[in-house]
């Protein structure tokens, strides 16, 4: 797949404020800092499209990127301050939640995972909130360049073995890294099978 034309639409507070439009919508959501505006960028070939911030949680709003006006990507706040609550759901920014279970035109969740570290309990939470909504999702795993690849595939291998073990069908897996532009090939060609 080309990417001829991406640009920012909008940041919405809450769903009401999203845009109403028909695009095809493929979110992004992860752990705080693990490189979601640094993944639009590698996807749109745009370096400074979404705002990168070494500051953990600063995306505090839904980004809407208009990608040739045909589909959509959207930067979700991350939930890396979020709680278990005692009625044991995932309790994280109440617009992204709003987002996930109603958007009509979200097509698919990209959750991103950093490849470096063992299986993170938020990661394994989020994801059986997730599953728990019926809402199609990916992994991604990013930072591929920060370590041998043989480690990431022994940590990749070690995440799916976790999900396996805790009753999930393992989804789709893709491999990043915005610093070597790798992997950008594969998770577009994904994004135009779903679309196909």
């Amino acid at each position: 797949m080309q990417i001829h034309r991406a640009e920012f639409k909008t940041s919405a507070p809450d769903l009401r404020s999203a845009p109403a439009w028909a695009l095809p919508e493929f979110a992004l959501i992860g752990r705080s800092n693990v490189g979601k505006s640094s993944l639009v960028n590698l996807l749109t070939g745009r370096r400074d499209l979404a705002k990168v911030s070494e500051v953990p949680g600063k995306t505090q709003l839904l980004n809407f990127f208009s990608i040739d006006n045909r589909w959509s990507l959207v930067d979700l706040p991350g939930y890396g301050y979020a709680q278990v609550s005692r009625q044991k759901r995932f309790e994280f920014n109440q617009a992204v939640a709003d987002y996930i279970v109603q958007r009509d035109n979200l097509r698919l969740v990209f959750v991103l995972i950093d490849s470096r570290l063992p299986p993170q309990a938020i990661d394994l939470e989020f994801l059986h909130w997730i599953r728990e909504a019926g809402v199609p999702f990916a992994l991604v795993f990013t930072k591929t360049d920060k370590q041998s690849a043989s480690q990431t595939r022994t940590n990749v291998d070690t995440f799916k073995r976790t999900l396996t073990e805790q009753g999930f069908a393992v989804p789709n897996v893709l491999l990043t890294s915005s610093t070597k532009k790798a992997g950008r090939s594969e998770v577009l060609n994904f994004i135009a099978a779903q679309l196909a």
